[in-house]
């Protein structure tokens, strides 16, 4: 077990604290160990919970959820299109339920997967790291070019928050696209790594070594070998697919073990929300402990 876990973050919520997005979840996994939960409230889960499928129940889910994992998990991270699927006031129980979690001092993460191109991706920047659907970090999806995310980079830097890139997803349908290989004789997750390695490395490069951007990367838990260059990525590495998705603790460890400490954020979300509000935080800290006992 971590040395601070059960007692909550060392980490105040001021995001001016840390230098960057990846300063902080270092700090955070330091505190509390590597386990991201992933608050996805679709009818089934809400069902588990006893509660409603509407606006009213999802801000219950995320109390409930906030309460028994706040000291145990480093992270959670909303599935925004659940929240979206009941309008605005959905939308508004998320921005609550991102209030809550960070009132308790834990790491946001917003699963939204935005990206485009031009006044869009400006306009996704405003939304989500000025206004007020801004957590700590947003996912986004590289697939219309990643310069393309330039303008959210820019925000997540300004903001003291992190854009986390979808590189190589836990989905099988997806690896025929991201394990194409490029004119370069590089996958286009191995060109995705090498780019974000590049911002990163532009914003900390005076830092000193081992200094962490506002940069990460979403890379599947299932599969064979992750893309190369993660240990050196310098940004958080976010890792879904523990559990229902068929990944264990230990292809985590296969996967990742390379990787800097305190960069790697293994998320789980059905495998502990499966078990309702009476199992979530033994659930957690089992996996949590289990985690933090694989990884450097």
């Amino acid at each position: 077990m971590p040395p601070n876990a059960e007692h909550g973050s060392a980490t105040a919520d001021t995001l001016g604290t840390f230098a960057t997005f990846g300063e902080r979840v270092r700090a955070s996994v330091g505190a509390l160990g590597p386990l991201c939960v992933g608050l996805d409230p679709s009818p089934a889960v809400l069902d588990v919970f006893e509660l409603p499928d509407d606006a009213d129940g999802l801000l219950s889910f995320g109390e409930v959820c906030v309460d028994a994992l706040k000291g145990v998990a480093a992270a959670v991270k909303p599935q925004v299109a659940f929240f979206e699927r009941h309008g605005s006031s959905g939308i508004s129980a998320f921005e609550q339920v991102v209030s809550i979690a960070r009132a308790a001092g834990m790491l946001v993460i917003a699963d939204a997967k935005r990206g485009d191109i031009g006044s869009t991706t400006e306009a996704y920047a405003d939304a989500w790291f000025r206004g007020p659907l801004a957590a700590h970090a947003v996912t986004a999806t590289p697939y219309v070019g990643i310069d393309a995310l330039v303008p959210m980079v820019v925000a997540a830097r300004e903001t003291g928050r992190g854009l986390i890139v979808l590189v190589a997803s836990s989905n099988p349908e997806g690896r025929q696209l991201q394990e194409a290989v490029t004119p370069d004789g590089r996958t286009v997750e191995q060109g995705l790594v090498a780019a974000v390695s590049r911002l990163n490395a532009e914003e900390v490069g005076r830092s000193g070594p081992g200094a962490l951007g506002s940069v990460g990367v979403v890379v599947g838990a299932t599969g064979g070998a992750p893309p190369e260059g993660l240990a050196n990525l310098a940004g958080v590495v976010l890792v879904p697919g523990l559990g229902a998705q068929g990944a264990t603790v230990a292809d985590v460890a296969r996967r990742f073990g390379d990787c800097p400490p305190g960069t790697v954020l293994p998320s789980a979300s059905r495998t502990l929300l499966s078990g309702g509000r009476k199992e979530l935080r033994a659930a957690a800290s089992r996996l949590r402990d289990d985690l933090a006992a694989a990884l450097p």
